[in-house]
């Protein structure tokens, strides 16, 4: 069953949580491995454990934007419903949630507070 739109984005800001956890400890360590999969895949699916291989100043590009969330490079972690991908790279997709799952996505960012 697929995940309602307020569902799909509360999946996924969980792992932007586990994300914005994890940047402190990768901007310690990017001198040794700028592009160490220390990302999580942040797609609706609570299960995904998909590790994004990404710098930090990718990251930061990426979170600048509240509706804006990291995945694994590939269809498998797009919710279409709720999100249009809107960056491609070979190690990371950037998609855009759109209606109530932007407005939700937006209401939790710790960042736009």
């Amino acid at each position: 069953m697929a995940p309602t739109a307020t569902r799909a984005a509360r999946n996924e800001d969980q792992f932007r949580q586990l994300n914005e956890s994890l940047e402190a400890w990768n901007e310690a360590h990017a001198w040794f491995d700028p592009s160490m999969p220390h990302w999580w895949c942040e797609c609706a699916t609570l299960d995904c454990t998909e590790a994004v291989a990404m710098t930090v100043d990718e990251y930061q590009a990426v979170r600048g934007d509240p509706t804006h969330f990291l995945i694994a490079p590939s269809s498998d972690h797009v919710e279409p419903e709720f999100e249009r991908i809107v960056e491609r790279f070979d190690r990371y997709w950037v998609v855009e949630k759109v209606g109530e799952a932007g407005d939700v996505a937006e209401r939790h960012d710790e960042r736009s507070d």
